[in-house]
């Protein structure tokens, strides 16, 4: 069973239903995700066993890569006007102010360096704030690029991809993606050198935790084309996918810079991704042989390590399928032609599961 809920609060989601306190049973809640699933269909979900041929179109083979919101979905929330905190900070922020695209509101200013305007405010009206969506520490999260420590010369790159029609989405209707298209093709080259460098400064840290399962629980879209556990203990079979998700969506919500992601892969998935990264299996080439030995990347090369794993499972779909076609996509294309979605499935679950 596999369904999709459009995109609200954990919070919302259970009063939409009379599930606002914890005393309603895990049955319940059950009985729920039963009704919603004959409401929305299993034709709205992520991808649920083995299903299609890989010559499938995009949303029938990978869909769990690609989460888009429904353009029916209800409004993400209702701003109740609250000026929300974190632990052991001294900002707060309402939500309306926290998911504003042209100011990165930062709860934790004093844990880097100084943001350059390009990175806290953009530039309107196309220019977002690389800040709110990378997040002012360059975390990232599973709809975009973890920014924090990759080299400057290969984010200046990428946006230069970006301009000349080089990276697309292999899904182009995702926000994320047709907003980083919008805010590349008008950012100026010093606004793109001074992003570039600030997020390359950063320390990227340990954000995703790698569990190798056969049950996972069941999700929805989130604001932002993001994957969240839907409220309950109710769970459904991983078959061959894998799903990340926050490991508290109400601090995710919040933008917390500290609150990362779990991933569950299939059973076995480090291991055969392990083979393939480090001597090829027979298929492609070693990982290894240009990103490193520990997959941290080089001075021009990216690092894998400790990475989301769907965006690293869409940019090797997206290269080899040519919605990347940059030099470096262009390289990558051979590498990932003779991968299975198995294979590219493995793979990142085991660069995933690396320290960064």
């Amino acid at each position: 069973m596999n369904i999709t809920i459009a995109a609200t609060t954990r919070y919302q989601f259970d009063s939409w239903f009379g599930l606002a306190t914890p005393a309603k049973s895990s049955a319940y809640r059950l009985l729920l995700v039963l009704l919603l699933a004959l409401i929305f269909g299993p034709a709205s979900g992520q991808q649920g066993r083995n299903g299609a041929s890989e010559g499938a179109p995009l949303q029938k083979t990978t869909p769990w890569a690609y989460p888009v919101l429904p353009s029916t979905a209800p409004p993400a929330f209702v701003d109740d006007g609250i000026k929300h905190q974190l632990d052991g900070s001294k900002y707060s922020f309402t939500r309306t102010e926290l998911i504003d695209l042209f100011t990165a509101h930062d709860w934790f200013p004093g844990a880097h360096p100084e943001m350059p305007e390009v990175v806290v405010h953009g530039r309107k009206p196309e220019v977002r704030a690389c800040g709110m969506c990378h997040y002012p520490n360059g975390q990232g999260r599973p709809e975009n690029a973890a920014l924090a420590g990759l080299p400057a010369s290969y984010i200046v790159q990428q946006v230069h991809d970006y301009q000349a029609g080089h990276r697309r989405s292999s899904e182009a209707q995702t926000g994320p993606h047709l907003r980083m298209l919008a805010a590349a093709v008008n950012l100026s080259e010093d606004e793109l050198k001074a992003a570039a460098e600030y997020f390359s400064s950063q320390k990227y840290k340990p954000w995703i935790k790698v569990i190798e399962t056969d049950q996972v629980p069941l999700t929805r879209v989130a604001t932002g084309s993001m994957w969240a556990a839907i409220p309950g203990d109710a769970k459904e079979p991983i078959g061959n996918r894998i799903v990340e998700v926050p490991n508290d969506y109400s601090l995710t919500e919040l933008r917390d810079p500290r609150s990362g992601f779990t991933a569950y892969v299939p059973i076995g998935s480090i291991n055969r991704g392990q083979k393939i990264a480090t001597i090829g299996n027979g298929k492609t080439n070693a990982c290894i042989a240009c990103h490193g030995a520990d997959l941290r990347g080089t001075d021009a090369i990216p690092p894998l390590a400790g990475r989301s794993t769907q965006y690293l499972f869409r940019q090797l779909y997206d290269m080899r399928n040519g919605s990347r076609s940059g030099a470096g996509a262009v390289a990558m294309r051979d590498v990932v032609a003779n991968l299975s979605l198995d294979d590219m499935t493995a793979v990142v679950a085991y660069a995933a599961s690396l320290e960064p």
